[in-house]
């Protein structure tokens, strides 16, 4: 390995702990070399455990805390959380899972009267707990401090006793061919029950998302009713959505 390469590997990394991603791209034009370049040397720092690849550039490895993520693509996120509340109708009954963009729902239903949420996010109900038109079930289970989740088999039993119309799910990454993944195991079954109980199932996940396999597979995107992603996903990434028959809106 030459000094040079050593250089752009520390400059690398030194820009994911400061930014939390990276695009190639960007950091081709940065560090003054190709595009192919910068591919293979995040591909030796993904071998070596050190970043995680995703669509167009990387991220840490690792499941970093909500509480952290919930201010990376804020502006996003929040778009993408008012294109889900717009889904939402009075006297709705809904569900929604643990998450940084799915908790962000709840500040858009202002207005709405009389919505029963059922969730296994404490955000989320730390979101709800002050707007009277909304009824908030939380699950129960064995909180999971990482994601702000309630997960187990007490919150499993919980999902089953209710039935709604709509469920809004989140992703750690997806992928036409592989669809939802999460590297958090225990999260998956919730998100499996969720899509069982409603009649619609909603992915709200930002474009950093895409084209990111986690460790556990949780559904194909053809078991969803939607997704709701954000407007800077490339655009040979949205035609694919588009492609695989699932409704799809880039906001």
């Amino acid at each position: 390995m030459t000094i040079e390469r050593n250089e752009r590997e520390a400059a690398i990394l030194n820009r994911l702990a400061q930014d939390g991603q990276l695009q190639v791209t960007k950091l081709s034009r940065e560090l003054g070399v190709s595009e192919v370049t910068i591919r293979t040397d995040l591909r030796a720092l993904e071998q070596r455990g050190l970043l995680s690849r995703t669509h167009g550039g990387a991220e840490p490895t690792g499941y970093r805390d909500v509480l952290e993520r919930r201010f990376q693509h804020q502006a996003e996120k929040d778009r993408i959380a008012a294109a889900a509340a717009a889904l939402v109708r009075d006297h709705d009954q809904i569900m929604i899972e643990a998450g940084t963009t799915t908790a962000g729902i709840v500040g858009h239903l202002a207005g709405r009267r009389d919505v029963q949420i059922v969730t296994n996010s404490t955000l989320v109900f730390a979101n709800a707990r002050l707007n009277p038109a909304l009824t908030v079930i939380l699950t129960g289970g064995t909180f999971h401090r990482g994601s702000e989740s309630l997960v187990g088999p007490v919150a499993l039993r919980t999902l089953t006793d209710f039935n709604v119309r709509l469920a809004f799910l989140g992703t750690d990454g997806f992928t036409v061919e592989r669809g939802l993944t999460t590297g958090f195991t225990e999260g998956v079954e919730v998100l499996r029950a969720m899509r069982e109980r409603t009649q619609q199932a909603w992915l709200v996940a930002d474009s950093s998302k895409y084209g990111r396999v986690g460790f556990a597979s949780v559904m194909a995107l053809q078991h969803l009713s939607g997704v709701i992603s954000d407007d800077r996903l490339p655009a040979e990434a949205q035609q694919e959505l588009i492609d695989s028959g699932v409704e799809t809106q880039f906001v």
